[in-house]
C-alpha cells in the first residue's frame, strides 16, 4: 500500500485531520503537537481520539507523524532553552500514547559554536531523560541540510546519537529528500549509493518515515528551503525512483512543500501516478 499524506493543522483534532487527509487523497497526516514555534498543547480530547481511531481503521490510515515545533533545541548552550526542551518533549511523548504506537519527529538541534560532539552527547542526554521502556511511540531524529549549526546533516551524526541513547529500541530516522539533497548526498544521481551507505551507517531498519520535498537550492547547498515536488532541484523524475525504490517504497510518505490544500490535492494525486 501506498501510504502518502501531507502537513495538517491539528487545531480542530485528530478526527478533522484524518477527514482532510482522505479528502486529500492521502491516507495518513503529519500535525504540529503544538505551535511550532513553542506553547502550550491542547488538552486531549478522549472523545475526539475514539472516533478518529474509529475513522482511521475504517479508511486505513495506520501510521501518522507527530512534528515537534521548531523551536526546540536538544542540545542547545543556554540551560533555559534546554530545560524548555526537555520538558516540552516529554509532554509530548506522554499524550503521544492517546494514540498509541505512532511516531514522533524532531529536528536533533543546533550545537551553536559548542561543536558537534557536544551537540550530540546533549541530544543523547535529553532522550535518555524522557524515553521510557513501556512508551510505545516511536522517536525520530530528522535528517537535517548543514545549515549553520545543525546537528545531523550525516548519517555519523545520528548514528552516533542512537548509540548513545540507552533505549535505542525506540529510535528511527526520518529521511527528508529536501535535506539529504542540500546536505551532499546525491539522491537525484546515486539513490541507491545513498541508502546503501545509510544502510551500512545506520541501517535501514531504522528509517521509519520520508518527508518528500523538492528544494529551491542546488545540490550540496546546505540551506534548507523546500519547494513544490518537481519545480526544485530534486525533479519529478528523482521522486518516481524514490517512491518507487524497493527500501522506501513501504515507508509512509509525508508533504511538507509550500502549498496550500488545493496544492497538497494535486501533489498527493501526481505522486500517486507515478507509483507504480
Amino acid at each position: 500500500m501506498f501510504t502518502i499524506g501531507c502537513h495538517l493543522s491539528a487545531s480542530k483534532g485528530y478526527l478533522a485531520m484524518a477527514k482532510q487527509a482522505v479528502e486529500l487523497g492521502g491516507n495518513t497526516f503529519q500535525f504540529f503537537t503544538r505551535n511550532p514555534r513553542g506553547g502550550t498543547a491542547k488538552p486531549i480530547d478522549e472523545q475526539d481520539v475514539a472516533a478518529f481511531r474509529a475513522y482511521a481503521a475504517e479508511h486505513g490510515i495506520r501510521t501518522i507523524l507527530a512534528h515537534a515545533p521548531y523551536t526546540l533545541n536538544a542540545c542547545a548552550a543556554d540551560a533555559r532553552v534546554m530545560d524548555f526542551c526537555l520538558m516540552t518533549m516529554k509532554d509530548d511523548l506522554e499524550r503521544m500514547e492517546a494514540t498509541p504506537g505512532q511516531l514522533y519527529n524532531f529536528h536533533p538541534g543546533s550545537h551553536v559554536q559548542q561543536g558537534i560532539p557536544t551537540g550530540i552527547e546533549k541530544i543523547a542526554g535529553t532522550l535518555n531523560q524522557i524515553l521510557w521502556p513501556e512508551m510505545t511511540t516511536t522517536v525520530l531524529l530528522e535528517t537535517m541540510a548543514g545549515k549553520g549549526s545543525e546537528v545531523g546533516s550525516r548519517f555519523e551524526e545520528l548514528r552516533e546519537i542512537i548509540d548513545r541513547t540507552e533505549l535505542s529500541d525506540k529510535l528511527g530516522v526520518c529521511l527528508d529528500t529536501c535535506h539529504v539533497h542540500d546536505g551532499g548526498y546525491d539522491i537525484v544521481n546515486d539513490l541507491d549509493g545513498v541508502l546503501t551507505r545509510f544502510d551500512n551507517v545506520i541501517g535501514l531498519s531504522r528509517l521509519r518515515a520520508v518527508h518528500i520535498n523538492d528544494s529551491k537550492t542546488p545540490f550540496n547547498s546546505h540551506k534548507d528551503r523546500h519547494e513544490k515536488i518537481g519545480l526544485g532541484s530534486i525533479g519529478t523524475q528523482a521522486f518516481a525512483r524514490i517512491i518507487n525504490h524497493p527500501a522506501l517504497r513501504d515507508l509512509p510518505f509525508y508533504l511538507e512543500t509550500p502549498n496550500e490544500l488545493d496544492g497538497y490535492a494535486a501533489e498527493i494525486a501526481l505522486l500517486k501516478e507515478l507509483r507504480t
